[in-house]
């Protein structure tokens, strides 16, 4: 089905969902269990059954999150009460071991569904081994807490931090929307590529109302590479989507925030913006928020984008004034929905209160000029050369123009089964070669290369 027909079902459905007997929350930690929208988004939203004790305790091999120069983020599925924990050094037996517990400062961060711990004080572009493991907790009171077992990831992984000496090597991939055929392709093309990190950037769900569906797609998709994320990096710019539903709106317990001390307090909500320097390559992620206006009816209220897309201007502003980000020889945004569209058809976010006007052909954003008026002067200014967005299901690329000077890719669509001119899936591969960074768009759907651009150096400024 084309993007409408899917976004139109998908309110039916949540319409349907709100005369329905659903179990209501009784606190954020337990969040009602439904169906969101899509009969046909395979199994990724169904309740999953709490797994029974006595089966394994480590649920999922780990995800490497977040990656950045002296930071990463360790995640891990459960199936019963746990502490757990990940071992890391810098020999590959581990021999020179640390451990780190989840959780923060004062307690650990007990979980019957996903472990997070994130290892700070790193060294840029330096290589770790890591195992991760945990302890099976019996809780029954504030003063009746046992150890029942333990249990640990035979396999040591490995992970290499960003820095400006690391390899100059990323992939992005994009709306997902929890369609396992077109994730297990993409992490396999991933796994070819073997590229320093990856960019998930966005919509990788629907509308998820628990946490057992979240964790489906990120740690138990439904693929021949469940380590698909053990040992390769992932940052995540969120999509409208992943916004959507009460489990996504607290979608931190299963992707975690960088900590606190990791960016100034008053950048503390901003915890999916990045600005990291991997090798010769600056790289920036914006969230561009919800497509639908925070006036708009449809979600009473609940959205606050235009405030959070005005905190991340001034974050902007900041970071690319940094010295490992300013001096970086090639810089390349990241965000969800499009900066800009050359169709006048298509609606630009902003056509208040409710998103509709006869002269577009969507009652929601197809592109956001919003955020190309807050971000697009900072981004001109410092000579960004690249902004790769996603969010239409449909893979263009839009070059350079004197008002415009920088490129902009559109990443394709989630469907293996071509409707419209450039739906196809893609696998978008960027690197610096002999001095020159290369894009290279691989079509999942022909299995072949799409498009080859190259960019020159930034301009000193």
């Amino acid at each position: 089905m084309d993007r409408r027909e899917f976004l139109k079902r998908s309110a039916l459905l949540s319409a349907a969902l709100a005369t329905s007997d659903i179990a209501q929350a009784s606190d954020i930690l337990q969040p009602y269990s439904g169906h969101p929208e899509g009969k046909n988004q395979d199994a990724a939203e169904e309740a999953l059954p709490h797994e029974e004790a006595g089966k394994g305790l480590l649920a999922s091999a780990p995800m490497l999150q977040n990656y950045a120069e002296t930071s990463i983020g360790i995640a891990f599925a459960v199936s019963d009460l746990a502490n757990g924990y990940v071992i890391y050094g810098r020999r590959p037996d581990l021999s020179d071991g640390t451990r780190v517990m989840c959780g923060g400062f004062r307690t650990t961060e007990l979980s019957d569904r996903v472990v997070q711990v994130r290892l700070t004080g790193l060294k840029p572009s330096t290589a770790y081994y890591y195992r991760i493991g945990a302890d099976r907790i019996r809780y029954k009171g504030g003063y009746d807490i046992k150890v029942t077992g333990n249990e640990e990831d035979p396999h040591i992984y490995r992970f290499t931090t960003a820095g400006s000496n690391s390899r100059a090597h990323f992939c992005v991939i994009n709306d997902t929307h929890a369609k396992w055929e077109v994730i297990d392709r993409t992490m396999e093309k991933i796994a070819l590529l073997a590229p320093s990190c990856v960019v998930w950037n966005g919509d990788a769900s629907n509308v998820e109302e628990t946490i057992e569906a979240q964790t489906r797609i990120f740690f138990t998709p439904e693929i021949a590479r469940r380590d698909y994320a053990a040992q390769t990096p992932y940052l995540f710019c969120p999509g409208n989507h992943d916004l959507r539903g009460m489990a996504n709106r607290h979608l931190e317990r299963v992707w975690m925030y960088r900590q606190p001390d990791e960016r100034p307090s008053r950048d503390w909500d901003l915890g999916r913006n990045f600005a990291l320097r991997m090798g010769e390559v600056a790289m920036i992620g914006l969230d561009t928020g919800e497509d639908k206006l925070d006036t708009n009816p449809k979600f009473a209220g609940t959205f606050n984008s235009q405030a959070y897309r005005e905190a991340q201007t001034t974050w902007l502003r900041d970071v690319l004034r940094r010295p490992d980000i300013a001096k970086a020889p090639y810089l390349v945004a990241f965000c969800h929905i499009p900066l800009f569209d050359p169709d006048p058809k298509r609606n630009p976010g902003d056509v208040a209160p409710a998103d509709t006007a006869p002269q577009y052909d969507t009652d929601y954003a197809m592109w956001q000029r919003t955020c190309a008026h807050l971000w697009g002067p900072l981004l001109e200014k410092a000579h960004c050369q690249l902004v790769i967005t996603a969010h239409q299901h449909s893979y263009r690329y839009d070059a350079p123009t004197a008002t415009r000077p920088w490129a902009q890719i559109v990443g394709g669509g989630p469907n293996l089964k071509l409707s419209r001119q450039g739906e196809f899936p893609t696998v978008i591969e960027g690197e610096v070669q002999g001095g020159r960074f290369q894009v290279t768009v691989h079509n999942l759907l022909s299995g072949q290369v799409q498009q080859v651009m190259t960019f020159d150096r930034r301009r000193k400024k």
